[in-house]
């Protein structure tokens, strides 16, 4: 951010594990969201997903949709589409080759490229003509145990090639700093917390006055593979789950034994669950009902399979999560095809559930204050963003350590595109870029 050049158009795309936003300077000034066609209205939030389904008219032939509307296709014909989310949590995945979409093996890049054809297609009329200048947000640390972030950079190279430009790569909290710092008046050393779906980072950077020639400069950088999705799955585990048979047992001949965890792990992603429905898994889930001590639980968890009802269950999990941000308690209900379930669970339940998290959380944090050499006392401002942030408890973590006073937020889904657009104008990009290998 420089007070004595003029900026130049750019395009910020911050490619998210739920969702994507894209911001552009088209007058090479002030930052604006680009909104996106959709079922039910426009936006500026477009879900990271694609759905696929064969083209009955072509041998072989796949049809595809993205976002919204690649929602809308697997709900009106679950059986007989393959959908896919989060996909960029396999990135920087070495065991990961390909998809398989019927006939059809996708690799990231080819995902990719469908995901940001229709990306510029429901987007009308504004990324049609690209400026020379395109910033993509990338994590600070890629999901996995063992990420490459050298193949993930290579697989988003090949993604983004067919925009004909050269792509610049940074880090996602940095792309929201740039963002809140473009609201700053008075010199401030800058704190950002990102919370997505997939990943958690942290950035620090300093802020210089307003007329200064170099505004920001990035100090340090950090980042832990959870968030968002992992809070979700947290709830599904320990409150809904038990519910469709988890924890229970069976009769095996003299024996009780404990139902094999097994039969849950597609749980951990909705979409998944539309692929139970078939012959073999049904009949699996047949004989563990007679022989379950509790049939009425696994009559539960066979209607979500038989009727699709994941999508649901993971939305009415969502209000929940939500509800637990503003309220002590919170009632879990879904009423769907063949399922009627209701819980009660209280904030502290779900701070139990995600305690585990929040410490990773913090660790998270201290790495990123060691690498700027800084103490908690010498940040000024400290910008939470992303959905997650918006849980009690994940504030609470950054309350305690910097004080409610110095806490800011706003703008937790689109902050980043925002910024890496800014960034993207500045005469000092290449300061704010990261190399193919970095890992933090």
């Amino acid at each position: 951010m420089s007070a004595s050049v003029s900026p130049v158009p750019a395009i910020g795309i911050d490619f998210g594990t739920t969702n994507s936003v894209v911001a552009h300077t088209a007058d090479g000034s002030a930052a604006s969201l680009v909104d996106f066609a959709a079922p039910d209205g426009t936006g500026a939030v477009f879900r990271s997903a694609l759905c696929f389904w064969q083209d009955d008219a072509v041998r072989g032939a796949l049809e595809h949709e993205a976002g919204p509307w690649a929602i809308a296709e697997f709900l009106g014909f679950p059986q007989g589409s393959r959908f896919l989310q989060s996909f960029k949590s396999v990135a920087a995945s070495t065991t990961f080759e390909h998809a398989q979409i019927f006939t059809k093996r996708l690799r990231f890049e080819d995902l990719g490229r469908m995901f940001l054809n229709h990306l510029a297609t429901h987007a009308g009329s504004v990324l049609q003509n690209l400026p020379e200048r395109i910033v993509v947000g990338r994590p600070v640390r890629y999901v996995g145990a063992r990420p490459d972030p050298a193949l993930a950079v290579a697989r988003y190279d090949a993604m983004f090639a067919g925009l004909n430009r050269k792509i610049h790569y940074v880090y996602e909290p940095l792309g929201a700093a740039y963002s809140f710092a473009s609201s700053l008046s008075e010199p401030a050393t800058l704190l950002v917390a990102d919370f997505g779906g997939g990943t958690s980072d942290f950035s620090i950077v300093r802020v210089s006055a307003p007329d200064a020639p170099r505004r920001c400069v990035p100090l340090a950088s950090a980042g832990v593979g959870i968030a968002g999705d992992r809070f979700d799955y947290r709830i599904m585990d320990k409150l809904v789950l038990p519910l469709l048979g988890k924890g229970g047992t069976y009769r095996s001949f003299d024996k009780v034994l404990e139902i094999p965890g097994g039969h849950f792990a597609d749980f951990s992603d909705w979409s998944k669950l539309a692929l139970m429905r078939n012959k073999r898994s049904l009949d699996q889930l047949a004989k563990l009902r007679h022989a379950a001590t509790d049939p009425a639980a696994i009559d539960r968890m066979i209607a979500v399979v038989e009727h699709e009802l994941g999508y649901g269950l993971y939305e009415a999990i969502g209000a929940v999560k939500r509800a637990l941000s503003s309220q002590a308690q919170a009632e879990f209900r879904f009423d769907g095809a063949g399922l009627s379930v209701a819980a009660e669970v209280s904030r502290t339940e779900f701070e139990g559930w995600i305690a585990p998290d929040l410490a990773e959380l913090d660790e998270g944090v201290d790495r990123v204050l060691a690498r700027a050499g800084l103490a908690a006392r010498q940040i000024d401002h400290v910008f939470v963003t992303g959905g997650s942030s918006l849980i009690p408890a994940v504030r609470a973590l950054f309350e305690r350590r910097f004080g409610a006073d110095r806490i800011a937020s706003g703008n937790e889904l689109t902050s980043i595109a925002h910024g890496l657009a800014l960034i993207g104008s500045a005469p000092d990009l290449a300061e704010w870029t990261v190399g193919e290998g970095d890992e933090a």
